[in-house]
């Protein structure tokens, strides 16, 4: 039988990308957490719900004995931007 320890930690930090969404609203994503989607009609909401969101991911790891995540390291978000005036070749 394998038994998973859980180190026990005063915080846990995820990343979260807020995506506003064409019609209003944000979609929340804490690529950390696959799966890990929420959505807010403001910034003050979707934050909200991102957080209820991980601790109910959390419980689920916890209740099935999964390894916890977190995003202990810094990254970054950044864009690629492709030209549309030229074609793209894919093999």
């Amino acid at each position: 039988m394998v038994e998973y320890l859980y180190m026990r930690k005063e915080s846990l930090q995820f990343n979260v990308i807020y995506r506003p969404e064409p019609e209003g609203g944000f979609t929340v994503l804490v690529p950390s957490l696959p799966g890990c989607i929420s959505y807010g009609r403001d910034l003050k909401e979707a934050q909200m719900m991102a957080l209820d969101a991980i601790k109910g991911y959390m419980e689920s790891l916890k209740r099935h004995r999964e390894p916890m995540p977190s995003s202990d390291m810094q990254s970054f978000i950044s864009t690629i931007r492709l030209s549309k005036n030229k074609t793209l070749n894919y093999a």
